[in-house]
């Protein structure tokens, strides 16, 4: 049997899982919000259709053959667009994946998180956008098989500390407590692999890597990769940051993953963000 994965809200993360996928065979389609993001997911061979509540109608040749079912598509003002809009087309499949965020674990003062710590509420309206997203889903664990994904810091090609240097944009925050958890987008998709071929239903698993490390540290290691000077550190002013940058600060945690290696095994590819980054370099 051909097995199906259709991706709601086909972007990074989801592109590089579908990449792999379709390279051992599966059929792979996935929405895009815009007209315009449907070419380049035509180009890299994924059957692509618009969606979003603005455009809501997902034809039935979307889900015609699927199995496999990974929701990407972040929660907006009015809720989770996936659950209000597609409940009903979401019975018969094998496995559903939700890509949440560490963010719905609140502030714990820089403790130490895990898959059974109480959730915080979370002080950005987005993360509290993402938790209530997640706890309408896990809701229905009992019913669906799902599986729950947190999601550190992403980077990858494009879209890391090494782009940002070399892009002139890199900052250096002098915030030593604030200790951000990273995954690359590499070890997402190793891991949503992993996940698919051991599905266990109503799991929730945190997806970062082993260090934890403030955005200054990593800058320097970029640069330093890079052979140029870091930018000088700025002291920390919450307040005065930019309302988005500023959300990040808010809450600090310091996330473990020892259930991604124990109950899934799962080794990363990039155990913290120093390999991570060599690796981008040479690419």
């Amino acid at each position: 049997m051909t097995q199906r994965l259709l991706c709601l809200g086909l972007g990074y993360c989801a592109g590089f899982l579908a990449v792999r996928l379709g390279a051992l065979g599966w059929q792979t389609a996935g929405s895009s919000r815009s007209e315009a993001g449907l070419a380049p997911l035509r180009a890299a061979g994924h059957e692509a259709y618009r969606w979003s509540r603005e455009h809501p109608l997902l034809p039935d040749a979307a889900w015609e053959g699927t199995t496999h079912l990974l929701v990407s598509a972040p929660p907006d003002a009015e809720g989770d667009p996936v659950l209000d809009l597609l409940s009903d087309r979401l019975s018969g499949l094998s496995w559903i994946g939700y890509l949440s965020s560490t963010g719905v674990y609140g502030d714990h003062e820089g403790a130490w998180v895990d898959e059974e710590t109480p959730l915080q509420a979370p002080s950005s309206e987005r993360a509290r956008r993402r938790a209530a997203a997640e706890a309408r889903w896990r809701a229905l664990a009992g019913e669906l098989p799902l599986e729950v994904f947190r999601l550190g810091g992403i980077y990858g090609p494009g879209r890391s500390p090494l782009d940002r240097v070399r892009a002139g944009r890199a900052r250096r925050l002098d915030a030593p407590e604030h200790l951000f958890s990273r995954i690359h987008v590499e070890d997402v998709a190793g891991a949503l692999r992993a996940a698919i071929e051991q599905p266990r239903p109503g799991r929730v698993l945190n997806l970062v890597d082993d260090e934890p490390a403030t955005s200054a540290t990593v800058t320097e290691r970029a640069c330093e990769l890079l052979g140029v000077e870091p930018p000088p550190l700025v002291p920390f002013d919450l307040e005065s940051l930019p309302p988005a940058v500023a959300s990040f600060y808010r809450d600090r945690r310091r996330v473990r993953n020892a259930r991604l290696r124990e109950e899934l095994g799962y080794e990363l590819r990039y155990p913290t963000y120093r390999e991570g980054l060599a690796a981008l370099l040479l690419d």
